[in-house]
């Protein structure tokens, strides 16, 4: 009986640390990177973020991070996004506090609706707007003209660097909003429809457009070689781009590089005709993952 009580606590304390984890990369729209101690890495599904992580996406980028306590932050194409604190509360007996900043770009906070009950402490900085969350969803872009937060549920109080004082909100779609350089202006309204088609889309995933996923099951192949040289200089200009290549030996003298964990067969062959457009990769085949 000792072996499996073994077993059975190992289970325990690996379940307890994946429950514990602060935030994690559930899923991504490559090209993404995430930098740590100075080093930028492409970003995988999966990953645990830390205090001080910063977070890039390219053109076409998005990304989906998952919160301890049930909530979600999506983030859009060309944003800069870092993370100043966290802890990894679930919400059900203290706090989950988090305080991130949305350096540049597009992004979204939702709270799943069995988890709204749940203690969050979240300050979001987006630029020059810091809004307080306790249990809401809202959609915020910083850009070169404007910094601005729209509240879709709950409430969430705001300020404005140099204004001085905080504003509550608790109208949904209401929306703050500074011009670049500016006092803030007052608030103000936005159409459910604006939000749906224009606002909305810019942090979802793009399903069928290259998505790979904690639970991906497929792989694209973008290069094979029998010279070690021209392997690592693929999967080095891969990573460089922001794709989370890897190399593999097949049979005594050749390797291939390829991405893994993609969502579904339609976004491993739209990421290979991508890669094949932007960097001129040689192969695009796609295969299951147990091959």
């Amino acid at each position: 009986m000792r072996m499996p009580l073994l077993a059975g606590l190992s289970l325990l304390l690996l379940s307890a640390a994946v429950a514990a984890a602060p935030a994690t990369v559930s899923a991504v729209n490559m090209p993404a990177w995430l930098e740590r101690a100075s080093q930028a890495r492409p970003l995988l599904p999966g990953q645990v973020l830390q205090s001080g992580d910063l977070l890039r996406t390219g053109q076409g980028g998005r990304v989906l991070l998952s919160l301890p306590e049930g909530s979600q932050i999506k983030l859009g194409e060309a944003a800069v996004f870092r993370v100043d604190k966290l802890n990894a509360e679930d919400g059900r007996r203290s706090p989950f506090t988090t305080a991130v900043d949305v350096l540049k770009g597009a992004f979204r906070f939702t709270t799943a609706l069995v988890a709204k009950a749940r203690q969050r402490e979240i300050d979001v900085r987006v630029a020059t707007i810091t809004a307080g969350i306790r249990g809401t969803d809202l959609w915020g872009k910083a850009d070169e003209e404007r910094d601005l937060v729209c509240l879709l549920e709950g409430r969430i109080a705001v300020s404005h660097e140099g204004d001085g004082g905080f504003q509550e909100m608790n109208e949904p779609l209401s929306f703050f909003v500074a011009p670049k350089g500016k006092p803030a202006l007052p608030l103000a309204k936005v159409e459910a429809e604006k939000v749906d088609k224009e606002w909305a889309p810019q942090t979802e995933l793009q399903a069928g457009r290259g998505v790979s996923r904690t639970d991906g099951k497929w792989r694209l192949v973008v290069a094979s070689a029998a010279d070690q040289d021209e392997t690592l200089r693929w999967y080095d200009s891969l990573r460089a781009a922001g794709y989370a290549a890897k190399v593999k030996p097949i049979g005594t003298h050749a390797y291939r590089v390829s991405l893994e964990q993609l969502a579904s067969e339609a976004d491993a062959q739209a990421l290979g005709e991508q890669l094949k457009a932007t960097l001129g990769t040689p192969l695009s085949q796609v295969l299951p993952m147990a091959k």
